[in-house]
């Protein structure tokens, strides 16, 4: 992508975006609690038939004789119980999806409600305006380790849990993480990539476990990284993938580094700031809100993450 870039039949991000977002959404197939876990745990028919005549001697479901004669557990059943009701997350144990992606590994814990609950107060602050378009969230935050990965890659998570289509994008062009949270490659481009007019073939990639989630990488890390989010392009390719996606979450490189949040902010339209409690100081947050504030962001909110 270049700064002459327009959206069009043939602008860069059609190769980069997958064709499968033209696909029609089909309905799933309704599958019992008992097909769901015998296939997620490779039963054979002899233990099948082993759980059903306990279920039938006993008055159980399924999933309670599974977990008495051992064939399953606890973690098995909530996690059969939420294919089934089309919630998606990923079970710890069977997915190669990072630990520290509580909402996807971890969906009924305090942390991951805590998401939820964030999540919702994002949905009325921003995405409840019927009027204009929407716009991304950038989270920034004063310092490296507050935790602005973490939150907006579990933000994201949450998001996608929901009906319609979430973008993460990592912009975070100094110390990118999120390729390494949701194990994908970067090989074949990112962000930096398309922002410089490089070659990018679907360089958004899917993440496994999660059919609404999708990660746009940093790809190679540039030299001249706040150079390329003020070019003209990160704000054009912005408006491009908002026709293709119901939210976009950026995450960014801390205030400490330079000033990246600060553009990618003034690029998105809406900005959170991410404290970590009892590191943190007052003073850095003021001064971070007072830079957001010279752009046309608005700041939506702070969150104070504890962990």
């Amino acid at each position: 992508m270049n700064k002459d870039f327009q959206p069009s039949r043939s602008n860069p991000m059609d190769a980069a975006v997958p064709s499968s977002f033209q696909d029609t959404e089909q309905v799933p197939r309704e599958r019992s609690i008992g097909e769901i876990i015998s296939e997620a745990n490779n039963l054979s028919p002899e233990q099948i038939e082993r759980i059903l005549d306990y279920q039938r001697e006993n008055g159980v479901r399924f999933g309670e004789a599974a977990v008495a004669l051992g064939l399953a557990n606890s973690d098995d059943v909530l996690w059969a119980l939420a294919q089934q009701f089309h919630y998606p997350y990923a079970n710890e144990n069977k997915s190669a999806i990072h630990p520290e992606l509580v909402v996807a590994t971890k969906p009924f814990t305090d942390q991951a409600e805590a998401f939820r609950a964030i999540r919702s107060h994002l949905i009325m602050k921003v995405y409840s305006q019927e009027d204009g378009p929407r716009p991304a969230i950038c989270v920034i935050s004063p310092n490296s380790g507050d935790g602005k990965t973490y939150f907006a890659a579990n933000i994201a998570v949450a998001f996608s849990q929901l009906p319609g289509r979430t973008l993460l994008i990592d912009a975070d062009m100094r110390n990118p993480r999120l390729h390494e949270v949701f194990r994908l490659s970067d090989r074949a481009g990112g962000l930096s990539s398309i922002l410089s007019g490089r070659a990018a073939t679907k360089v958004i990639q899917s993440v496994e476990g999660l059919p609404n989630l999708f990660v746009l990488p940093v790809g190679p890390t540039p030299p001249n990284p706040l150079e390329l989010l003020e070019r003209p392009a990160f704000g054009l390719m912005l408006r491009e993938l908002k026709t293709k996606f119901d939210r976009i979450i950026v995450d960014t490189p801390a205030a400490s580094l330079g000033t990246d949040g600060a553009v990618c902010a003034a690029k998105c339209g809406a900005a959170l700031i991410v404290a970590r409690q009892n590191q943190t100081r007052i003073h850095a947050v003021e001064q971070l809100s007072r830079v957001v504030a010279m752009g046309p962001a608005k700041l939506i909110g702070s969150i104070v993450n504890e962990f």
